[in-house]
């Protein structure tokens, strides 16, 4: 996998059959934020949304979550992943990465529920709070090494 720009704006996608969750973040920021969920329309209406999206954020990679067995085996949607990354950088010729996604629906919906969201509430947003934590997960695993603290108030002798 090449190495990520690190800098620019990244939106990454939770793919579903029914669904699409849509987050946002900053290189710089390392920080990912849910952004919208695109529901069950044909895949011509699904990527004119990703498209105005794409306009309106511009930025500089693409995220897909790529979703594998417990066991990290492909499974049927890992295929359905790929085709639709590969559909993102033939349309839109920007960089597509993948980050995993193994349980991330399952933490997301956790994480709403300890927020007091009730099950329509976390199932409105569940798919998108999933694609910020697989945005999230991407910058974790391309932050860059940081040294470890120095004790500047010490002077030699």
């Amino acid at each position: 996998m090449p190495e990520p720009a690190g800098t620019g704006t990244v939106l990454a996608f939770d793919f579903g059959e029914k669904r699409i969750g849509v987050a946002v973040g900053e290189w710089q920021l390392a920080q990912a934020h849910p952004l919208t969920t695109l529901h069950g329309q044909s895949a011509q209406q699904r990527f004119a949304a990703i498209a105005a999206l794409i306009r309106e954020w511009q930025p500089t990679a693409l995220v897909v979550g790529r979703p594998v067995a417990l066991d990290g085996t492909a499974t049927a949607m890992t295929a359905h992943c790929t085709r639709f990354a590969n559909q993102l950088r033939g349309r839109f010729g920007l960089r597509v990465d993948f980050a995993e996604e193994r349980l991330s629906s399952v933490d997301a919906e956790d994480r709403l529920r300890a927020a007091g969201h009730d099950s329509r509430s976390a199932r409105r947003n569940l798919d998108a709070v999933a694609a910020q934590l697989i945005l999230q997960s991407h910058f974790a695993a391309h932050a860059p090494a940081t040294l470890p603290p120095t004790d500047c108030s010490r002077t030699p002798r």
